[in-house]
């Protein structure tokens, strides 16, 4: 008996020196191979599957049913259809409840204790049971699903895991009606097949993690508006005893604050500590991203949070950081990941991300209708970017339904208490574009600002509903617009309406409104798609849309100019991008813009307006460099009255300079005026200029009188001397007489002239009234987003031209639309010229659904003739159309040539076919919305 007695004691002895030396384990990591088992009839709850134990079909998680490729393979095949085009296609696809189940083991040591499952990423909801009992459910799009295990014993348990990706709350999702398969009609992007795709699955951290039961959690820091003091709160389950340590160290390791604190103010369950901040706490900007760890320490545990130091805040209306005037360079992000179709869960990845957008210039993403993981905001705050984060929420009907309110009321708590700490997070919107009941959005940002005054709050990011899409709400902290109660605040309504002027912005617009102003999704400028991006599509999606568009060039012979396309509808983007941003950043009430955007958006009707692809990769139209000279920290700008200029007048330009850097005085700015060889017209230097922060105005002039014998481009640069700052600009100047008649061509509108002069052997430019021709209405700028979501549109994409053909060697140009071109195109109408033996010497890029052979300048010999025919307006007003005179000049000086000997031949029949009857509508920039 003492034997067995003694072995006992032994064992137990053996047991407490084994869990002595064993090591503490906090965390149980459950990434690995699970079962999985799909409910597509939503049966499993019924039939208890929670259960049994499953067995076949198994998932290495954390992944999608996408990644792992299980669900419904795509049957669609390539075709310039609203189906195709709509977006990007899953190669497979699973819309339900899918059950995963494994086995999990709980240890001794976490016995008594509170224990927690973390699913860091979830669409939509989830279900937790334990050996078939159910835990609980969680409904989130933005942040983890939590689940208080504290019921369960040490020992081994079957996990089983239900994950419904079905739509919970339709209302919170406008319904893109134009696509016909109802999946891909919602647009909001934390729920959507355009950019994300609606996956199954479980993303990010999958784990179980236990603390002592009245540690502390949920710790919170908010620095005052006046930056010298410093409130910690935390929460715990029950009074502390004794006193609570408080310690602050920076993540290189330097500690900057570390005191007991016996008393503290406690409110509910939650602790408030307040102290005088530190002298050694430096403060969190874009420029300096200091990052500090905080620890809260109690008799029953710890907990930790990471923080930066700053307060955003308004002052007269500017956007203030730090008491800091701050400008936003931003760009939108949708979500628009197409390997695997979700977010990054990595911050290596976000932190790749957010390189490229500041090689840029950009200081800001915007994440529209969703909220990114914490490796984004991690990655963020140590770049110094700042972001905009919103509810999952695009809907036109705003306040219908109680229990979605509910819903968002909760998602928005969730990402104040989640990602509040973040000094990244320095703006929210409780969504994007929403109409209906405006009162609800008010009451719910009434509610969130005294619960977190770390961020700014607005009701929405823009709104077509008027008022509210024109002046600001009650309850906004910043507005998000397109255009105010006072006109546009965009180019959109202007760049073609009006010719081109480099002295305005958009101050006429926005003075009025006395609160942080930022212009919404600026741009919007179609690019032609890139057949080589076809290739890098290996992962959850594949490009049939781009594959449509292939096979419709390759169809119409135009596949070989596909790259051409794409560089040159590219150029005319990054021309437009460039005004955008520069006009934002001469008007002194703007305190940002958001660009839709630098990257493709490849949903919502293949909507390709990035100047970078969806994998943020150049096209090869703009570089970093180059886009960052107008897009930085500090950017040079000059205000001048037009792009053309005739001999004898004089080029003035005004000096400025946006600065959101620093201070800067005693600098100089240096100016040329250069031509296309680089030879140095002029120059001159504005010495001891002082730089404030914000918006520096007439600084100097630049002033230059044309002399121009003949047609040049001139370079424009103004630039800080010593600095990589600087910023450059085309002018084109021309001679006030040139010849615009030849004895040897006969010039004519009518078709029934140019016929007896072509029959008759003769040279002949024909010109007829591009409005009594059939064709597409000439348009200065491209496509706007994308012809299949907006087809209401004159949808072309900009000239293309070989600048180097004689039909332009008295005509300075380049192979793509620039600002001299912009009467050409006004007074133009894109002729098509399918399937005619026309050779174009301009053509105009169509739009990628139609895929026309479209010109406005073609040669052809027709008979014995040779014609030239413009659907340009060549002949009339050439007074006061320098550049039609110009360009009339130099075609008529090569017909004249030896070089004219166009061996194309067409019918007359081809000409005559290309008159209109009847009228053809106009269009404005606002008709695109109907």
């Amino acid at each position: 008996m003492k034997h067995n007695n003694y072995i006992v004691l032994l064992l137990i002895l053996l047991s407490v020196f084994s869990s002595c030396m064993s090591p503490k384990v906090n965390k149980i990591d459950l990434s690995g191979e699970w079962f999985v088992k799909l409910d597509s009839t939503n049966v499993g709850a019924n039939d208890n599957w929670a259960n049994t134990l499953f067995t076949g079909a198994t998932i290495a998680l954390p992944n999608t049913l996408d990644g792992a490729e299980i669900g419904t393979p795509s049957t669609l095949e390539p075709a310039i259809n609203n189906y195709v085009m709509s977006n990007l296609t899953r190669k497979h696809q699973y819309i339900g409840k899918a059950w995963y189940q494994r086995e999990i083991e709980i240890p001794d040591t976490w016995k008594n204790k509170s224990i927690t499952l973390g699913l860091e990423r979830i669409i939509w909801e989830s279900s937790v049971y334990i050996d078939g009992n159910l835990i609980g459910n969680a409904n989130s799009l933005v942040g983890q699903h939590s689940y208080n295990l504290n019921t369960i014993t040490p020992g081994k348990h079957i996990l089983t895991i239900c994950i419904d990706n079905s739509n919970k709350f339709p209302l919170i999702n406008v319904a893109g009606s134009m696509y016909p398969d109802v999946v891909n009609q919602d647009m909001a992007h934390a729920y959507t097949n355009h950019t994300q795709i609606k996956w199954n699955g479980i993303l990010g951290d999958i784990q179980l993690s236990v603390s002592p039961n009245n540690a502390p959690n949920n710790v919170q820091v908010y620095p005052n508006a006046q930056l010298d003091k410093l409130k910690v709160t935390f929460d715990l389950p029950n009074a502390v005893e004794g006193a609570v340590n408080l310690s602050i160290t920076s993540v290189k390791g330097v500690e900057v604050y570390n005191s007991a604190i016996k008393t503290s103010n406690k409110i509910n369950n939650t602790y408030v500590i307040e102290i005088d901040k530190p002298e050694d706490l430096q403060l969190w900007d874009e420029f300096n991203p200091n990052l500090y760890d905080v620890k809260i320490t109690t008799n029953s545990g710890e907990a930790h949070a990471r923080f930066g130091y700053k307060f955003v805040s308004s002052n007269n209306g500017d956007l203030m950081l730090n008491d800091t005037r701050i400008f936003l360079r931003g760009n939108l992000e949708c979500v628009i990941f197409p390997l695997t179709g979700h977010p990054p869960m990595d911050k290596n990845e976000w932190a790749i991300l957010i390189k490229q957008a500041k090689d840029y210039g950009l200081n800001h993403l915007r994440f529209h209708s969703w909220c990114p993981p914490k490796a984004a905001f991690e990655a963020a705050d140590e770049a110094g970017f700042y972001v905009q984060v919103e509810l999952p929420h695009w809907s036109l009907k705003v306040g219908e339904d109680v229990k979605t309110t509910a819903f968002l009321k909760a998602e928005a708590d969730k990402m104040i208490r989640d990602y509040g700490n973040h000094p990244s997070f320095i703006f929210m919107a409780l969504g994007n574009e929403l109409q209906g009941d405006i009162s609800v959005l008010n009451d719910m940002v009434a509610e969130l600002k005294p619960k977190d005054n770390r961020h700014l709050y607005a009701t929405t990011a823009f709104s077509f509903q008027q008022p509210t899409g024109t002046r600001p709400e009650a309850e906004d902290e910043f507005f998000i617009a397109q255009w105010t109660d006072k006109g546009w605040i965009r180019g959109q309504g202007i760049f073609n309406d009006k010719p081109p002027h480099f002295d305005a912005d958009y101050t006429s617009g926005s003075a009025h409104i006395n609160m942080p102003l930022v212009s919404h999704e600026i741009g919007q400028y179609s690019v032609y798609p890139d057949m080589s991006e076809i290739e890098k599509y290996t992962g959850v999606l594949k490009p049939l849309n781009f594959i449509a568009v292939k096979n419709d060039l390759e169809k119409k012979g135009l596949l070989d100019l596909a790259p051409s396309f794409t560089y040159n509808s590219g150029k005319l983007a990054a021309l437009l991008y460039k005004e955008e941003i520069e006009r934002a950043m001469k008007t002194p009430s703007f305190d940002g813009f958001q660009l839709l955007q630098l990257q493709d958006f490849p949903g919502q009707g293949t909507a390709l307006v990035g100047l970078l692809n969806a994998f943020w990769e150049s096209k090869g139209v703009i570089s970093a460099e180059e886009f960052s000279q107008f897009n930085s920290e500090l950017v040079p700008l000059i205000r001048y009255k037009k792009a053309v200029y005739e001999t004898g007048e004089a080029f003035e330009a005004t000096i400025e300079v946006a600065n959101f850097y620093k201070e800067l005085n005693n600098q100089t700015l240096d100016w040329t005026i250069t031509d296309d060889a680089g030879n140095e017209i002029k120059k001159g230097s504005l010495n001891d200029i002082n730089l404030a922060i914000g918006n520096n105005k007439d600084l100097g002039v630049i002033n230059y009188v044309i002399e121009a014998k003949k047609a040049k481009k001139l370079t424009v640069t103004v630039s800080l001397s010593n600095t990589k700052y600087k910023n450059t600009w085309n002018i084109w100047v021309y001679p006030k007489a040139v010849s615009t008649t030849s004895n040897d061509v006969f010039i004519t509108s009518s078709i029934a002239q140019a016929t007896k002069a072509l029959n008759a052997g003769k040279k002949v430019l024909l010109n007829p009234d591009p409005k009594t021709l059939k064709g597409i209405t000439g348009r200065f700028v491209p496509v706007f987003w994308s012809p299949v979501h907006f087809p209401n549109q004159p949808a072309t994409m900009g000239v293309m031209l070989d600048e180097k053909h004689p039909v332009f060697n008295n005509f300075p140009t380049d192979s793509h639309t620039n600002w001299q071109w912009w009467d050409l195109c006004i007074n133009s109408k894109s002729v098509i010229v399918d399937g005619v033996n026309a050779k174009p010497l301009v053509r105009v890029i169509d739009n990628f659904v139609t895929n026309h052979h479209l010109t406005n300048l073609f040669e052809a010999k027709i008979g014995d003739g040779q014609l030239v025919f413009s659907s340009i307006d060549l002949t009339t007003n050439l007074d006061k159309r320098p550049v039609a005179r110009q360009l009339l000049h130099s075609v008529l000086s090569y017909m004249n040539s030896e070089d004219f000997k166009p061996s194309n031949t067409i019918q007359i029949n081809n000409i005559e076919a290309l008159q209109l009857k009847g009228n053809q509508a106009e269009f404005s920039a606002k008709d695109i919305y109907k």
